[in-house]
C-alpha cells in the first residue's frame, strides 16, 4: 500500500482567527503545520505517492507547500467543496491503485495510531476517543465488523470515526452510485452504503482541528505526549516537568529545539555567575534552569524535529553547566587544601553519574534506563542533583554539599557499573 488520498477540501469555516490566506491544513499545532504530520508519519511507513484534493482557495498554498516535501504527489481541484467530503473522495477516482490510505488533513494523528491503523482495514474506529471533542465527534455503529450506520447524531453507536480509511478501489463505485442520485455526498453516506470493514484502534491519540480551541487542546496532548519519562527523576516527575511542559506551550511554535537547548544553558551559566557572588540566588537560578532542562527534547518531539545532534548536543552542555556550577561554588567557598578533595570528587561523580548512562548508550546501543529497570531508582539523577544543590545554598550549607555529591554520585556510579555488570557483563 503506497498511495494516500488526504483531503484538503473543506471551507474551514470555523478557525475565526487565523488568517484567511492561511489553509487549516498548513496552521501549525505545536511548531508543524498540520498536514506536515500526517505526510511524515506515512511516508515513513512506506507510502510514496500522494493525492491531495483541495478547493479553489487553499490549492495554491497547499501546493506550494508539498512542493518543498520531496514528495511524488498529485493535486487534484474540487471545484464545488459545497458538495461534500464523499465528491472530494469520488474526484481522486482517476489516481488510484489497488488499496489506500483515505484520510482527512484537518486531523492529527500519533504515531502509535498510525501504526497499528495501517494494519487494518475499512474504517479505524476508536471507542474511546480519549483526545477529541465526543459531542463533536462522528459515531460509528459496527455491527459483525461492518459499518452499520455512522453519523454525528448517533445514539446507538459504539465506536467514533477517526478519519483514517484503508480502502480499495471498490469505494468509488458506491461513491459514483450515490453521485448520480444527489448532488451532495459525504463520505459517511458512502462508508455507510458500502458496509465498509471496521477496525479498532483504541485509546491512540487522534483528534480533527476545526476550532481555535482546538488548535490550543491538540498543541497540550502532543507536548504532553512528548515526555518520555524513562530517565526522569523523582524531582523530574512531580516538579521540573510541570513546569517545562507549561513553557513549552508557550515557545513551541516560536522556538527550535536547538535554540531551547542554547536558552537553557545560558540560564545555568547566568546562574553560575551569580553563585560566585551569591550562591542562595545562583541556587534557584541553576533550579531554574533545570525546570527549562526538558523544554528542547519536548518541542523537538512534539514538533517532529528530533535529531541525534540535538540530544548530542544537550547532554554535553549539561555537563558544562553542571561543572560551572560546582565550580562557582568552590570559587565562592574557598576551601583549604585538606578540603579540595571533596570538591574534586563531587566535580568528578558529578559527571560520571551522565557519563556512565551515555557511556552504555555507545557499548551498546541501548538505553540503560530502558535495558536495567533499577536504574530508576537509584538516587542521584541531574535533576535530583540540582534540586538538592538549590536547597543547601539555600541554607548556605556549601562545604556539607560537596561532601554530600562526593558521596552520592560516586556511590551511584559504582552501583551502576555492577548493576551494568549484572546485567550485560558475559556479552
Amino acid at each position: 500500500m503506497d498511495t494516500a488520498v488526504i483531503l484538503c477540501a473543506g471551507l474551514a469555516r470555523r478557525m475565526q482567527g487565523f488568517p484567511e490566506h492561511l489553509p487549516k491544513q498548513l496552521i501549525k499545532v505545536a511548531g508543524r503545520e498540520i498536514l506536515y504530520r500526517t505526510i511524515k508519519l506515512l511516508k515513513d511507513r512506506g507510502v510514496i505517492n500522494f493525492i491531495f484534493v483541495v478547493n479553489e482557495t487553499n490549492r495554491k498554498p497547499i501546493e506550494e507547500f508539498v512542493k518543498k516535501l520531496r514528495i511524488n504527489y498529485k493535486v487534484v481541484l474540487n471545484p464545488d467543496p459545497e458538495r461534500e467530503n464523499g465528491y472530494s473522495l469520488y474526484l481522486a477516482k482517476d489516481h488510484v491503485k489497488d488499496r489506500f490510505v483515505l484520510t482527512m488533513g484537518d486531523h492529527i494523528y500519533s504515531e502509535e495510531f498510525i501504526e497499528k491503523a495501517l494494519e487494518g482495514e475499512g474504517l479505524i474506529v476508536d471507542d474511546l476517543a480519549l483526545y477529541t471533542d465526543r459531542e463533536e465527534a462522528t459515531k460509528v455503529l459496527c455491527k459483525e465488523g461492518r459499518v452499520e450506520d455512522i453519523g454525528k447524531k448517533l445514539r446507538d453507536f459504539n465506536g467514533y470515526d477517526t478519519g483514517f480509511f484503508i480502502l480499495g478501489e471498490s469505494i468509488f463505485e458506491t461513491a459514483e452510485r450515490l453521485i448520480n442520485e444527489r448532488e451532495k455526498i459525504t463520505l459517511s453516506e458512502i462508508v455507510k452504503s458500502a458496509k465498509v470493514r471496521c477496525t479498532l484502534v483504541s485509546g491512540e491519540f487522534w483528534t480533527d482541528v476545526d476550532t481555535p480551541q482546538d488548535v490550543e487542546r491538540a498543541k497540550r496532548e502532543l507536548l504532553r505526549a512528548s515526555v518520555k519519562g524513562v530517565g526522569d527523576g523523582f524531582v523530574s516527575r512531580n516538579l521540573n516537568r510541570r513546569f517545562s511542559l507549561w513553557l513549552s506551550e508557550k515557545l513551541v511554535d516560536r522556538i527550535t529545539p536547538n535554540q531551547a537547548t542554547w536558552l537553557t544553558f545560558l540560564v545555568a551559566v547566568f546562574s553560575s555567575l551569580i553563585a560566585l557572588f551569591s550562591p542562595t540566588l545562583g541556587g534557584l537560578l541553576y533550579q531554574l534552569s533545570s525546570m527549562m532542562d526538558g523544554i528542547d527534547g519536548e518541542i523537538a518531539r512534539a514538533s517532529m524535529r528530533t535529531t541525534k545532534f540535538g540530544g548530542y548536543l544537550d547532554s554535553v552542555l549539561d555537563r558544562y553547566a553542571d561543572f560551572l556550577f560546582l565550580s562557582a561554588l568552590a570559587l565562592w567557598l574557598k576551601p583549604p587544601a585538606n578540603f579540595l578533595l571533596w570538591v574534586l570528587l563531587a566535580l568528578f561523580g558529578t559527571l560520571m553519574v551522565s557519563y556512565t548512562t551515555e557511556r552504555f548508550r555507545g557499548a551498546y546501543c541501548e538505553d540503560a534506563y530502558g535495558v536495567i529497570k533499577q536504574l530508576r531508582f537509584l538516587l542521584g539523577k541531574r535533576d535530583e542533583r540540582v534540586f538538592l544543590i538549590m536547597v543547601f545554598c539555600l541554607f548556605g550549607w556549601i562545604s556539607a554539599l560537596f561532601v554530600v555529591l562526593a558521596v552520592l554520585t560516586n556511590l551511584r556510579v559504582a552501583l551502576t557499573l555492577y548493576l551494568v555488570w549484572k546485567e550485560k557483563g558475559r556479552e
